[in-house]
């Protein structure tokens, strides 16, 4: 019997952990929750204040679910059979919040439960992912790659239009690129991506033709409007496009080294409104009260954390390769959309930055996905020490 199998199972477990995603995991986290607080303070509100005791309940809980589902094998019949029942879930959650969701600032996405707020669009990302890593990874699927293709975009479609009627237009279109770069992870032939490419610029020049229609066929009145004010900054500073132009602002008045953490000026006047300093623009107060410095250590551990999950992606193959990649695409799409937003390269979106931004429902689906990845890398440190 070998060293490695007389060790005790907890050990087992610590030994196998990939410590560099934890510790970019922690910082992240630790990372949002001080500016939450910043953004609280100067708000300085009952509500505002105990946005940063809301947030942290969220952490703990998705500790707990982090520690969990990364000691369970990713590998196993009940895990798959978790992830297929959660998007058959998901999908009920996603009806149901069409008729008994929660209506705020115009959008109903948002379903009560037990005096907690859940958002079924975040949770069902995790669940698309997990749906067509067992797809791809099926072996008697995966002798009819055409017939995979189809049942991966069935998958996508459904909760894609159910989450687009909320509307939500954002989510459902990151679920796009996260399913492209699963399928090109699969094998697709290059035809193939040429086509979906060509879809895909078809589908964002009818968005635009849309757009500048007076009664456009697919968008809300309000995204119409996000998109004309993204083309044309300058066109509604007053209105429309108050919270870009004062996010770009923001992040401009940071310098070098910022204002300090507290006394960011666009947040504590109001100018970037006070409902989305703490989620939607939360990049922009950081860029603000701590500059170029904060920015780039921000940045940094997310490179951090999208290495580990791209170095579990490699180290594994089929079904735990296909989660990691669709992880480390999920995340790379709200880190760059949540940015760009602040700073004038993307549309403004509802989406969060992950880890940092204040809100219960993707903290919960970040630490599930980011466990799951956790429980592919242990899994095969322990086959390699077998």
């Amino acid at each position: 019997m070998r060293q490695n199998d007389r060790q005790l199972p907890i050990m087992t477990y610590l030994r196998s952990l990939d410590y560099l995603q934890i510790g970019s995991v922690v910082l992240l986290l630790v990372f949002g929750l001080i500016f939450i607080r910043s953004t609280g303070m100067q708000i300085d509100t009952e509500e505002s204040r105990s946005f940063f005791y809301k947030q942290l309940i969220w952490i703990i809980t998705g500790a707990g679910v982090y520690t969990f589902v990364s000691v369970l094998d990713y590998r196993s019949f009940v895990c798959r059979a978790m992830m297929i029942g959660g998007y058959v879930l998901s999908l009920f959650m996603l009806v149901a919040v069409l008729f008994l969701g929660v209506k705020v600032f115009g959008a109903t996405r948002w379903l009560n439960i037990f005096g907690f707020r859940l958002q079924p669009s975040e949770p069902a990302k995790l669940m698309i992912i997990g749906m067509m890593a067992a797809i791809f990874s099926a072996p008697r699927l995966a002798k009819n790659k055409l017939l995979c293709i189809f049942l991966a975009a069935i998958t996508v479609a459904i909760p894609f239009l159910l989450i687009a009627i909320e509307p939500d237009l954002g989510s459902a279109l990151v679920l796009l690129p996260v399913s492209g770069a699963m399928l090109f992870c699969f094998g697709i032939k290059w035809r193939y991506v040429l086509l979906g490419v060509i879809a895909i610029a078809a589908g964002i020049a009818f968005i635009l033709f849309d757009s500048f229609r007076d009664d456009p066929l697919v968008l809300r009145n309000y995204q119409r409007d996000r998109i004309k004010i993204f083309l044309n900054p300058g066109s509604d500073r007053g209105n429309r496009g108050h919270n870009a132009y004062q996010a770009k602002l923001a992040v401009g008045a940071g310098g070098a080294s910022g204002t300090g953490i507290g006394k960011g000026t666009q947040n504590e006047l109001g100018f970037l409104p006070h409902t989305v300093s703490n989620n939607d623009f939360i990049f922009s107060v950081i860029a603000e009260e701590t500059g170029f410095a904060g920015v780039t250590l921000l940045l940094s551990l997310y490179g951090i954390l999208l290495y580990t999950i791209l170095r579990t992606a490699f180290l594994v193959s089929s079904y735990g390769r296909y989660i990691a990649c669709g992880v480390a695409t999920l995340i790379f799409c709200h880190i760059f959309i949540n940015i760009g937003m602040s700073i004038g390269i993307a549309p403004v979106t509802g989406l969060p930055l992950p880890l940092v931004s204040y809100g219960g429902s993707f903290i919960l689906t970040a630490m599930t996905t980011l466990g799951i990845v956790q429980s592919i890398y242990r899994h095969t440190r322990i086959d390699a020490d077998e």
